[in-house]
């Protein structure tokens, strides 16, 4: 009896061992990744937009992919989650604690409060106008009506022209339908999303380059370890083989796709 009894203590104790190891075990490979929630405006193709099942699509969420994919097989942790928001209110939005990242053809603003990532595409704010317009410069545009994106740097450069009366609107596609209907006289845009509404034969973007910037990531200095992280993809993105094959990919239409 008490041999028997000596037996069934050591088998539960060897249970209890076992169950001690695999529990230990699940604990140290189930770290909670660390959830990250990205603003973004898909109203601004070829950066962001909807396909016809209202997906998102475009190079920022191609990219988006690329990065977290390459930080969780260097080590870390990530999940991502995109929220959609208009472009003035991701800003809002990062600043309120609601979101951890924007990524929406961000350019980088001085004036902005925040913390911005390494450059990851070049940019610029240009003209467009309807393909039978006869603007041909910013100097033509004194007294006329110029739609530009609420909250975007382009609406700051629209401000600037001398003598326009500036519209700033939430959507980009109203923008560009307004501009269609004649509602406008022309809309001051980022180049790639001018390219790719100019593609379609509709309108025409102007040689003028008002203002050179580059494609930032933004968040809030609360969010520099994961800003660092970022950063460290991006250069990993731009010396990848994908990088060139993204940017063809989303930017052909703007003839700078091969830089």
């Amino acid at each position: 009896m008490n041999k028997l009894l000596k037996i069934g203590a050591a088998a539960l104790l060897s249970i209890a061992t076992l169950a001690g190891c695999a529990s230990g075990s699940k604990e140290e490979n189930s770290e909670k990744p660390t959830e990250v929630l990205i603003g973004i405006s898909p109203d601004y193709m070829p950066y962001e937009g909807l396909d016809s099942k209202g997906q998102l699509e475009g190079f920022d969420i191609d990219m988006t992919k690329w990065l977290f994919d390459y930080l969780n097989e260097n080590g870390r942790n990530y999940t991502y989650e995109f929220k959609e928001l208009s472009f003035d209110t991701i800003i809002t939005a990062l600043q309120s604690g609601q979101i951890d990242l924007g990524i929406s053809g961000f350019t980088y603003d001085e004036e902005r409060e925040g913390i911005f990532s390494d450059s990851y595409y070049d940019s610029a704010q240009v003209i467009v106008v309807d393909k039978d317009s006869d603007i041909q410069s910013s100097a033509d545009l004194n007294g006329k009506l110029v739609g530009a994106q609420q909250g975007a740097t382009g609406e700051d450069v629209a401000n600037g022209i001398e003598g326009a009366k500036v519209q700033a609107m939430q959507d980009v596609k109203v923008l560009m339908e307004s501009l269609k209907a004649q509602g406008l006289d022309a809309v001051v845009i980022d180049q790639a999303v001018a390219d790719n509404y100019a593609a379609n034969g509709d309108y025409k973007v102007l040689d003028e380059k008002m203002l050179d910037e580059e494609n930032i990531i933004y968040s809030t200095e609360d969010h520099q370890d994961l800003m660092d992280d970022v950063n460290e993809a991006i250069k990993a993105f731009k010396d990848s083989g994908e990088y060139k094959e993204l940017v063809d990919k989303w930017f052909a239409a703007s003839g700078e796709a091969s830089e």
